[in-house]
């Protein structure tokens, strides 16, 4: 594993623990279907949330949010449909969202949720 691979790893735990915190319940993580990963799958109450993390070292390249682009959350989409389609869930309504995690050269990591992003 890549430095690359092993920051959006340590984001994805952090995000994970961040969501549970929240009083969330993760069915998965980083899940994989035909056309790409979902990093997280989570239940808020009856919403099915598929979380798209993204990490960074830094925001000298932008803030991390701003990688999800609307290619990424069309293929976030289609993995959703795939992930439901192969488990028993049947939530009341689904949607996606981004958490946006900075870790700063010294400090704690620095979250940011964004809700119903697609």
């Amino acid at each position: 594993m890549g430095a690359k691979d092993a920051v959006g790893r340590y984001g994805e735990k952090i995000a994970a623990r961040y969501l549970v915190e929240a009083g969330w319940v993760v069915l998965d993580r980083n899940w994989r279907g035909t056309r790409g990963e979902l990093d997280v799958v989570a239940r808020d109450g009856d919403v099915l949330v598929v979380v798209e993390v993204k990490t960074r070292r830094g925001t000298a390249y932008g803030h991390p949010a701003e990688a999800v682009t609307p290619d990424k959350l069309a293929r976030l989409r289609r993995l959703t449909g795939e992930w439901m389609a192969a488990h028993p869930v049947r939530p009341g309504s689904v949607r996606i969202d981004v958490v946006a995690v900075v870790l700063p050269q010294a400090g704690a990591a620095q979250v940011e949720h964004l809700v119903g992003v697609s």
